[in-house]
């Protein structure tokens, strides 16, 4: 099968082209005939030697990649929940090594939800990680009630365009940040309120949220406890940068929390209705070809990506 493998941890030229044997399956995996792959900021933290490399350092061969969309062309002997025949899509063995840069990708069932019909494969990839993400967030983490306040930074993102989607499809009153540019398309999502952040200090601007969905943690992580009325709750997603969030908020009477997304067939079939009602929609604004992989790591290393990127096998 057409795989690309990671040689060495570092740029975009170390992705390579190669054919690799098709994956084996156990009993409860359906093997996945893989038509989308979604690229995720934590594939290029990932490939520079960050992210997920510690995990993955001893593998051989490194494949990138966790979010897939395609057609399953076999099932393990345990497999119950899906056929030959279905289209699925999800977000494979995260944390771990989901080998989703790969014309077949060995899925565990439990991992996958069935593909809206309404919704092509491109858009399906794009969805599992950041989608999850925000679903996890605010249906584990906290449980967003309607009228609170929700602040979600970078919000024309990856993660921030579900989780304005999601926190409105909640009740909540939405807040979004993100630069000018982008402020029409973060409006069209359904916010009730934007900050440009190159024009305002976030936190000058609100001071009540009663909950705050940080990308970006270290200063951005503290800074969104002022924005967060007593008692709120900020949400860091990076781990980085985010490890002293909850002794910092419990100084000041707010609680912070961070957390890393983990793979759901369950919450993915959570999303997928959503998707097929329309309740939310997945914004793709790049879609690459499988030769272009370099290029559309690079325009997610960027951090000027509206929504999300995908390539096409």
């Amino acid at each position: 099968m057409k795989a690309i493998i990671l040689k060495d941890f570092g740029g975009a030229e170390n992705l390579l082209f190669t054919n690799l044997p098709t994956p084996t399956l156990h009993d409860h995996e359906v093997l996945v005939q893989v038509s989308a792959i979604g690229i995720n900021p934590i594939d290029i933290k990932t490939r520079n030697g960050q992210g997920a490399a510690q995990q993955l350092k001893n593998e051989q061969p490194i494949i990138l990649g966790w979010d897939i969309s395609g057609i399953i062309q076999e099932t393990g002997k345990a497999v119950t929940r899906f056929k030959k025949g279905d289209a699925v899509f999800g977000m494979v063995n995260f944390p771990g090594h989901g080998k989703a840069y790969a014309e077949y990708v060995a899925a565990p069932e439990a991992h996958l939800a069935l593909k809206p019909f309404t919704i092509s494969h491109g858009e399906a990839a794009a969805t599992p990680l950041a989608a999850l993400t925000a679903w996890q967030a605010f249906t584990k983490q906290v449980s967003v009630q309607p009228g609170q306040k929700v602040l979600i930074h970078a919000a024309s993102g990856g993660v921030g365009h579900f989780a304005v989607q999601i926190a409105k499809h909640l009740g909540a009153y939405v807040i979004g940040t993100s630069s000018a540019t982008n402020k029409e398309f973060v409006l069209s999502l359904g916010v009730d309120e934007h900050i440009d952040y190159n024009a305002r200090q976030f936190e000058e601007v609100i001071t009540d949220a009663d909950i705050v969905l940080d990308a970006f943690g270290g200063d951005h992580a503290v800074r969104s406890l002022a924005a967060t009325k007593p008692g709120g709750t900020v949400i860091s997603l990076p781990s980085a940068t985010s490890a002293n969030i909850a002794q910092q908020a419990e100084a000041v009477g707010k609680h912070g929390v961070h957390f890393r997304v983990s793979s759901s067939g369950a919450d993915m079939e959570q999303l997928a209705v959503l998707l097929l009602k329309g309740t939310i929609h997945t914004h793709v604004s790049h879609l690459f070809e499988w030769k272009d992989i370099a290029a559309a790591h690079k325009q997610v290393e960027s951090g000027r990506t509206t929504g999300k990127v995908v390539v096409v096998i």
